[in-house]
């Protein structure tokens, strides 16, 4: 079998790519709820510990914010790690899934209100299952159906193919979102750089 030989070419995917996703991020911004957010902070503050989950993609957005959280002085833990421990009426689950639906997440938040712990849900789908049973929402709109459609068009053009597949604006807008809820809490709490340095990993 004759392997095709792969060619880089002069990035302009890249470049749309990442113009795309600035552009959606300012929607995403100019559509959040002032009072959800609140909510969060206020869950996680008033919080005994801070688990944090989400299955993929969302998964790792989910372990570098409950990074974040430790390096803040936070008691923060990804749930499924197996020195994690078990979740108390106390704590707060943060629940990343864009769709809301996936069975894994929503199970795991069905759990945690069992147990009486605060859930916070971070999604597209406010209506979701996982939403629904939620103590707080906080909605990072997904791709929407003004991106869909300008997607579609420049496909149909051949300009571009897959400029952000599958959840993509969804995880880099979470991200994004939460790197600004630790900026608030570094505000609230008062940590210095140092006070973050101080929590750093030095085995790395």
């Amino acid at each position: 079998m004759i392997q095709k030989r792969l060619e880089v070419t002069e990035c302009k995917y890249l470049i749309s790519s990442m113009e795309l996703m600035a552009k959606h991020l300012q929607k995403v911004v100019a559509e959040l709820d002032s009072k959800s957010i609140k909510e969060m902070l206020e869950h996680i503050i008033n919080a005994r510990a801070v688990f944090v989950m989400g299955a993929g993609r969302s998964g790792l957005v989910g372990r570098a914010f409950a990074m974040r959280l430790m390096h803040l002085g936070f008691t923060a833990y990804v749930v499924g790690e197996s020195t994690t421990p078990a979740v108390t009426k106390e704590d707060a689950v943060v629940a990343i899934s864009g769709s809301g639906q996936t069975r894994s997440v929503a199970n795991l938040g069905m759990i945690t209100k069992e147990i009486g712990a605060k859930l916070i849900t971070i999604t597209s789908n406010e209506d979701s299952g996982l939403g629904k049973i939620s103590d707080t929402v906080v909605k990072i709109a997904g791709r929407t159906k003004e991106d869909a459609g300008e997607y579609v068009e420049r496909h149909l053009r051949g300009e571009y193919t897959y400029l952000t597949p599958l959840g993509t604006s969804f995880e880099t807008s979470a991200t994004v979102f939460l790197d600004g809820v630790i900026a608030e809490l570094i505000n609230i709490t008062g940590a210095s750089e140092e006070d973050l340095k101080s929590r750093h990993n030095k085995l790395e």
